[in-house]
């Protein structure tokens, strides 16, 4: 039985772990390399002079093939040049296409693509990195995190990873200061309605609403808190604080309704818990890190949504 072309190649894939940044570098340039060419494949054809690498890797090469196919992020500076496997999976390459080829022709744009898709998967699947840079603020440290969670954003048009990762922050620090059981937290992407939920999380007669987009329907919700003896929050992006103050005036719910941004209601915490001491910032920073990471765990199915911690 004739197996399909993804098949091999995730068959291929697996057998030699090109899952990896470097290896990913390398096969996708082999893919684009062996293209123009005409089978059987000669892997001598692909070694330097003094057969110590594979002729044509680099890191130059590699973003010039990935920008072919709509991928800007850069995946690896030397694009496996000097990577000691690699003219091992080189070979075991050809082998592969030209047994593949044998049985039938090979078709490089859906090779491409596979490849190209493999990488697309990689940078999905990475975490998210806070660096804890001392000589930076800690709002200045969370903007460059909430800056990765934009581009990846926009790299998977119809993702929600700002809004998501802004709810989850909130979620672990909330947990860290309330009693246990003191609220619920539910998955980003699980609407109020459905949960008979009056906003992100219900804390007694506080409603907080997390957003990074405040619009004419987060006002009704907080219209609807207020007329139900609720105390409504706004936590979004520092941005967007002005945008959700003005919609609220214009709905005559000015100073009904608390606005606070992210960056402050999360840095104020770490300094209350640090005792506004510098040596320990990191480890209370830390700690929200990690909540946050359980609360994915538990709450989300996506495990890129994870936040790496790096101090500096």
């Amino acid at each position: 039985m004739m197996i399909s072309p993804e098949e091999r190649l995730r068959e291929f894939q697996t057998e030699n772990n090109i899952f990896t940044k470097g290896n990913l570098s390398v096969i996708i340039q082999l893919t684009d390399m062996f293209s123009g060419k005409d089978f059987p494949l000669d892997s001598n054809d692909f070694k330097t002079k003094k057969e110590g690498q594979v002729s044509g890797l680099g890191g130059g090469n590699l973003k010039k093939v990935l920008k072919k196919h709509g991928i800007t992020q850069q995946l690896s500076s030397e694009g496996g040049r000097t990577s000691r496997g690699s003219m091992g999976l080189m070979m075991k390459y050809v082998d592969f296409l030209n047994a593949w080829n044998a049985e039938e022709s090979v078709d490089f744009s859906l090779v491409e693509a596979f490849w190209a898709e493999q990488v697309r998967e990689y940078f999905r699947n990475q975490p998210f990195i806070l660096t804890a840079d001392t000589s930076k603020t800690i709002g200045a440290n969370l903007d460059e995190l909430f800056d990765q969670a934009r581009k990846r954003q926009k790299q998977n048009p119809g993702t929600q990873y700002l809004g998501t990762v802004l709810q989850h922050l909130v979620a672990a620090k909330l947990s860290l200061v309330m009693p246990d059981g003191s609220f619920e937290i539910h998955g980003a992407s699980v609407a109020d309605g459905p949960t008979d939920r009056n906003g992100d999380f219900v804390i007694n007669n506080t409603i907080i609403h997390c957003t990074t987009m405040p619009g004419a329907l987060l006002i009704e919700k907080c219209k609807d808190n207020l007329r139900g003896g609720c105390h409504p929050v706004i936590i979004t992006i520092f941005e967007r604080v002005q945008t959700a103050l003005n919609l609220a005036e214009d709905a005559n719910l000015a100073g009904r309704v608390e606005v606070w941004d992210v960056q402050q209601f999360l840095s104020a915490n770490v300094y209350e818990h640090s005792l506004f001491d510098e040596g320990k910032r990191n480890s209370t920073l830390s700690s929200i890190i990690d909540r946050y990471n359980e609360i994915v765990s538990v709450a989300e199915t996506d495990p890129s949504l994870r936040i790496a911690f790096e101090a500096r």
